[in-house]
């Protein structure tokens, strides 16, 4: 009867154990999914009030960092308007031409003869930031204008820092959905969109505050 009484008393124990280890399990998840969301809508409202540099205001040259026609159109336009001396546009395919750019821009030859370089070594974010700070460090640049979606500023701006301490790096944001309104949140591609940046933006900050190392995101180290 005692080693039965015994085996019922530590089954009881052990399922109090599993009761409570299942409660703070819980606990712990709820408080993780609600910090998660608190941090997701601070980005998604960081990214809402950000604001283009006024063009008007002093900058060396212009980085695009591809990902859309729209970025490398909306730079080139400040170009010729007279922002900046040059523009870099870093991240380009290696099978896409300048002409071919030209063309699909319908930016003046003049314009891409004198005054754009093309990128083709990044394949990612840090590789953006890596491709621009030779390009920077070449050319003795200072201030830079950066020319991206404004999902994708954070992060850019990050990486592109880390790479260029001593350089001053301007936001000029292209933006496809007005965040402010809040349709967005019944958008399924503008939510998954956003997260995942998030989600990238949180892993760099991370590496950034760990001081960890990672590839170099240029196609001759892939």
């Amino acid at each position: 009867a005692e080693p039965a009484a015994a085996k019922t008393d530590a089954i009881r124990r052990l399922r109090r154990v599993g009761h409570h280890g299942l409660r703070l399990f819980t606990i712990a998840a709820i408080v993780a999914v609600a910090l998660i969301a608190m941090g997701f809508f601070r980005f998604t409202d960081t990214i809402a009030e950000l604001k283009a540099t006024e063009p008007s205001e002093q900058v060396d040259a212009i980085v695009a960092l591809t990902g859309g026609y729209q970025r490398i159109d909306q730079a080139l336009a400040l170009l010729e308007k007279g922002v900046g001396q040059r523009l870099l546009i870093s991240g380009v395919n290696p099978t896409t031409s300048g002409a071919a750019l030209q063309r699909a821009t319908g930016t003046k030859t003049a314009t891409f003869a004198c005054c754009v370089d093309i990128g083709y070594e990044a394949l990612d974010t840090i590789g953006n930031a890596n491709e621009t700070a030779g390009w920077i460090r070449q050319r003795g640049y200072s201030r830079i204008l950066v020319v991206t979606n404004n999902y994708h500023m954070p992060r850019s701006l990050l990486e592109l820092s880390q790479a260029s301490p001593d350089v001053t790096f301007l936001a000029y944001p292209v933006s496809h959905t007005d965040l402010k309104a809040e349709t967005w949140l019944a958008d399924p591609v503008a939510l998954r969109t956003l997260f995942m940046e998030y989600a990238k933006y949180s892993l760099a900050r991370l590496r950034s505050w760990s001081g960890a190392k990672t590839a170099s995101g240029l196609r001759a180290d892939a």
